[in-house]
Order: C-alpha cells, then structure tokens, then sequence
C-alpha cells in the first residue's frame, strides 16, 4: 500500500544513518516514522556528546519541519 511519505529530516548520526518522515496514509491518521539502524550503534563515550547532540538536532529540525507543514495546511 502507497502513502504519502514527507522527509522531516535526516542525517548521518555516529557512522548511522537516521531518518524521520510523516507518513499519511488514506483513512488513517498521519504518523510520524523514525527509521533507526537495523543495528545498535556503537560510540565512545568520549565522543557521546557529540552524537547525543546530533540526535538532538536531527528531531529538532524534524520537528520545526513539521510544525510548519502543520501551519502550511491550516490556511
């Protein structure tokens, strides 16, 4: 089944790649999908902050793209 799928973001994080999309399906209400590795990442400590901080980013981003989709489709 097709859905409507809109890229919010997405980003290398670590060595991972990671996405977040608002899916619509038809008769359904919209979600959004965020797609993780198939496997765990792996970071050293030292670097956590770092990544911890690209996540952040990454949903951030996400979430200021929504918000405007969001705002778009109230006029």
């Amino acid at each position: 089944m097709n859905h409507p799928i809109t890229p919010l973001a997405s980003g290398q994080v670590n060595h991972d790649h990671l996405s977040v999309e608002l899916v619509e399906p038809d008769g359904m209400p919209a979600v959004v999908r965020i797609v993780w590795p198939t496997a765990p990442t792996i970071v050293d400590p030292k670097r956590f902050p770092d990544v911890a901080a690209a996540v952040a980013q990454l949903f951030a981003w996400a979430h200021i793209v929504l918000a405007a989709i969001r705002a778009e489709r109230r006029l």
